[in-house]
This record gives C-alpha cells, sequence and structure tokens, in this order.
C-alpha cells in the first residue's frame, strides 16, 4: 500500500523522467536554419558544423539555395518568402567601407549603414514573420566595434550600433524570439589576407569561431553579444 510520501516520490520520478525525455528531443530536434552569407570564410564553415545535425539553406548575394542583396529590403523578403517557416536564422554577411577618416566620404558611411547595419536589422525586422515561437536570429558583427583599427570608423561605428541594437531588440521581440549577435577576432582562415591590418593580434581559430554560433542558435541566450576576441 503506498503512503502519501511514496505517491509523492513515484510521481516525481515519473515527471522526472518526463522532463529528461523533453529535454533530450528538445537537444537532438532536427532545426531548418537559413545561413546568410553561408559560402564565405566564416559561413562555409559554420553551415558545413550544422549540415551535419540540421536542414540548412544558405542564402548569397550570388548563389546559393536561395540569392539576396541584404541591402534591399524587398529582396530580404522576397528570399524569406522563398524559403518559408524556419528555426532560426544566421546572418554572417555585410559590407562596411574601409578607409582614413579623412578620405571618409558621407556615402562611404552609407556603405557600412545600408548593408551591414540595415541589411541586418531588416533580417530581424522581416524575418521575424518567418520564424517559428521560440526560433532565433544570429547577428554578426566583429572585435572593430571594441577594439578599432586604422582605417575601420566606419566598419567600427556599424559594429557598435548592431551591439546596441540587438540588446535593445531583446526587450521587444515578441513570440519568445531570440536575438544575439556574434562578434569575433580576427578568425584563422582570414588570418594572412588581413594580418597587417591587426597588429599583434591573435588569430582565432575556426573551431571557437563556429561555437559561437552554435551558442546562439542551440543555446539559450537572449539579447546577448556573443565576443570571442582570443
Amino acid at each position: 500500500m503506498l503512503n502519501k510520501f511514496n505517491c509523492f516520490f513515484v510521481g516525481s520520478f515519473k515527471w522526472s523522467i518526463f522532463t529528461e525525455k523533453q529535454n533530450q528531443t528538445e537537444k537532438n530536434k532536427i532545426m531548418k536554419l537559413l545561413i546568410i552569407g553561408g559560402s564565405g570564410t566564416i559561413g562555409k564553415k559554420v553551415t558545413q558544423h550544422f549540415k551535419s545535425k540540421h536542414e540548412v539553406l544558405v542564402a548569397g548575394r550570388f548563389s546559393g539555395d536561395v540569392t539576396v542583396d541584404i541591402k534591399d529590403s524587398n529582396s530580404i523578403k522576397s528570399m524569406f518568402e522563398k524559403v518559408g517557416s524556419l528555426d532560426a536564422i544566421l546572418s554572417i554577411a555585410g559590407d562596411a567601407r574601409w578607409a582614413s577618416f579623412n578620405d571618409l566620404t558621407e556615402e562611404d558611411y552609407y556603405i557600412g549603414i545600408k548593408s551591414k547595419l540595415m541589411g541586418q536589422v531588416n533580417v530581424v525586422r522581416i524575418g521575424k514573420d518567418y520564424l517559428k515561437p521560440k526560433g532565433s536570429i544570429t547577428l554578426s558583427t566583429g572585435i572593430l566595434g571594441d577594439y578599432p583599427v586604422d582605417k575601420t570608423t566606419s566598419a567600427a561605428m556599424v559594429n557598435g550600433a548592431l551591439h546596441s541594437f540587438v540588446k535593445a531588440v531583446d526587450l521587444e521581440i515578441e513570440n519568445e524570439i531570440r536575438v544575439n549577435v556574434v562578434s569575433l577576432g580576427l578568425v584563422q582562415d582570414a588570418y594572412e589576407k588581413y594580418k597587417d591590418y591587426f597588429p599583434g593580434h591573435n588569430p582565432i581559430s575556426m573551431t571557437k569561431a563556429v561555437n559561437a554560433y552554435v551558442m546562439s542558435v542551440e543555446g539559450k541566450g537572449r539579447g546577448e553579444v556573443i565576443k570571442v576576441y582570443k
């Protein structure tokens, strides 16, 4: 005969097993991801990782499963219409002009504002309507937002703005959607090409770079600037 204590213990045990199964199912869930810029230096490594366990669609300016010009909100809308409902959106894209401050024109600043800044803001603004509840959006910036180097006034400005945007949008975005931004240092695969612009900087391994996106997509964090600088 079960007393109240035994009933409570058995009930708690069953609930514990049920919760554990739920958590395991959530961990093993196959998600549908869209990676904008999934063919770039960082993007192709991120794509390769997620393809091993999830359904992945790649969007690029000229190639991919779907094409997109992130400077154009109509192009972004068209991209989402083509891919349909998603569990996660990753943006690893956007341009900014690198030049000496005295040489930067107003139009030069607008390159970064229209592409890397507003392009990614519009990915959130439009993309949220194509995300399932509790989905995630991951944007990309870089170390220049915290540690700028010569000729990066425009790029650093855009990165800092995106960091603030992510923190603010998290306060208002609905359907339990999570928005984060990954901010990386100079990655190993781009080190030889850009090392002269980043004197004294140690390259970030591609594994660390990929794991920053994994943390954003598969973790629970929201409104975070995920920094990997060393």
